[in-house]
């Protein structure tokens, strides 16, 4: 992404400054100034940080990909100071940071979406897999809350077999050892988060990277299907129909992303996101320069003239290195 925003079509000079809490954060050895960012703190302090930050280096364009919470309701802030927050409203990232709620909210708007349970003990979790397990399905569970693919386990209490030892790891789990956990976790009086239990969607998995106007106006959208190591930039307008549904219900604003599977051959939502990917990189090779058009949204209310998205292309997802500075160079945050 910030390759994306340094090689923009305006060929305009950025600057990048970036603040991550590990000095050794790989993704400030490319940013022009970097800053160790404070850690597990409220959202209040994150929020005051995130705008010394901003006034300390005169920053015009702030775009958060954590800690949506804590900053999605200060924009008028961010605007006293000089910095325009790119950032859906604080009611969209409140449900969004939220599978479950995200489910219940995206079912009530017609969205497609899997049957889920939420569970958070053992009883629970049982009763959910003898639910949502009557058909036959495979099921999974995973963190309710915003934990992006950690925590996710694929039930599967068959004996372990010689090829699952020469195969490819999978995140498998028996419904009795989660069960095991939970109990445990109560008996010893920790703190348990909520756990979805669902069915294990069938792929590929279909991430839309989407540009949007504030209020919800889609501007475009770019679908791309994992194949291995492999990409395809989708022409398929399903995924992208689906993907506009939920940007208007939430109202989402400038980069977002929708993940979507299939149950049962038809596509449903898997996650949503109100922020940029981590793969919006991929979009490049379509022509569009989707975050350089949400800086040209968010600064001037337009996005500039968009070319049509090239669809329907494969790329490879490779690996690279390059040489970094010390993370003695990057400042700490006291």
């Amino acid at each position: 992404m910030m390759r994306m925003l340094r090689e923009n079509p305006d060929a305009a000079a950025v600057r990048i400054h970036g603040t991550n809490i590990s000095p050794t954060a790989p993704a400030l050895a490319a940013c022009d100034v970097s800053e160790v960012e404070p850690y597990r703190v409220n959202n209040h302090v994150y929020a005051e940080f995130a705008l010394d930050f901003c006034q300390r280096h005169g920053i015009d364009v702030l775009i958060p990909p954590r800690r949506l919470d804590a900053l999605a309701g200060r924009a008028e802030d961010f605007a006293r100071i000089g910095t325009r927050l790119m950032c859906s409203p604080p009611s969209a990232v409140d449900i969004l940071t939220s599978k479950s709620r995200t489910y219940e909210a995206a079912r009530a708007a017609g969205i497609p979406v899997p049957e889920w349970r939420v569970v958070r003990d053992a009883d629970q979790l049982r009763t959910a897999v003898e639910e949502l397990g009557r058909e036959g399905e495979t099921l999974c569970i995973k963190p309710a809350g915003e934990f992006s693919a950690f925590g996710f386990r694929i039930f599967d209490d068959a004996p372990l077999r010689l090829r699952d030892l020469l195969e490819a790891p999978r995140p498998l789990v028996s419904v009795t050892a989660v069960a095991d956990a939970l109990k445990r976790a109560a008996d010893e009086e920790e703190k348990v988060p909520s756990f979805i239990v669902m069915p294990y969607l069938d792929g590929p998995e279909v991430s839309v990277d989407t540009l949007s106007a504030p209020g919800g106006r889609m501007v475009t959208a770019i679908p791309r299907a994992k194949d291995g190591r492999y990409r395809m930039l989708l022409d398929d307008p399903e995924p992208a129909r689906i993907a506009g549904a939920l940007v208007e219900h939430f109202r989402l604003s400038y980069l977002a992303n929708v993940q979507l599977r299939r149950l049962r051959g038809r596509p449903v939502l898997l996650e949503a996101n109100p922020r940029p990917s981590a793969g919006i990189y991929q979009t490049a090779f379509t022509g569009v320069n989707l975050p350089w058009a949400a800086v040209q949204l968010l600064l001037h209310g337009h996005p500039g003239d968009l070319p049509v998205p090239r669809l329907g292309g494969r790329i490879a997802v490779t690996e690279t290195a390059a040489e970094v500075e010390s993370p003695a160079a990057v400042p700490a945050r006291h």
